[in-house]
């Protein structure tokens, strides 16, 4: 990560990222989850950049930013940000609030401001959680983002997270976790609803092709 990228972080927001990812997150994926990463080595380290994953799980947020090694701001619904002491803490931590009724123009403004402050954006393809982590119903929101601020987009995949809460259960189970990153992908060149559904629809299926390799 470029020193000019550092500055333009803010200085709370990492300190927390790193504390939560060093002595909670990491140590959960390698150990108890027995993760594996494959293609750590494709996600760019500099510049903006539009993280797109499936999303199975409520565990999914940190262990994506954690295995992509740069700080990630993700969308979170915006009920959080009315409970008192949460919604402090998942701001520090980079989260920005989206309506999941509609397209949100002030999710998108945050996402770009984030960008512009040196974070990755991460976005879930789906828009909400699938119970086989599988993406069927990819939305447009990310390839708009990329598109506005001409972000590549890296296809990520999350094999294994929707084993890990079962109904009734707060306990999470130790499950193996599977983490696969693909080639970043250029943007939409511009904000045109065949491009964006063009760029959109290729990153599920390589997302969802990476998804059935397993284990």
């Amino acid at each position: 990560m470029s020193l000019e990228s550092r500055k333009r972080e803010p200085r709370s927001s990492l300190i927390l990222y790193r504390l939560f990812k060093w002595s909670v997150v990491s140590p959960m994926l390698h150990t108890y989850f027995r993760g594996r990463i494959y293609g750590a080595e494709k996600v760019p380290h500099e510049g903006p950049l539009v993280v797109t994953c499936n999303h199975a799980s409520y565990f999914d947020p940190p262990l994506l930013a954690s295995c992509v090694g740069r700080p990630v701001a993700f969308m979170a619904k915006e009920e959080l940000f009315e409970v008192p002491v949460l919604k402090q803490a998942i701001r520090l931590y980079g989260a920005y609030p989206v309506k999941r009724s509609a397209a949100d123009r002030n999710a998108i403004r945050a996402a770009t401001t984030a960008l512009k402050e040196g974070w990755a954006v991460g976005i879930f393809l789906e828009g909400t959680r699938t119970p086989d982590g599988r993406i069927t119903e990819p939305k447009l929101g990310a390839a708009t983002i990329a598109a506005k601020l001409q972000a590549p987009m890296l296809p990520v995949s999350l094999w294994g997270t929707e084993k890990i809460l079962v109904k009734g259960s707060s306990i999470p189970r130790s499950v193996p976790i599977t983490v696969r990153i693909g080639d970043a992908i250029a943007p939409p060149s511009a904000v045109k609803k065949e491009e964006l559904q063009t760029v959109t629809h290729r990153c599920a299926a390589i997302i969802n092709a990476m998804h059935d390799l397993g284990r």
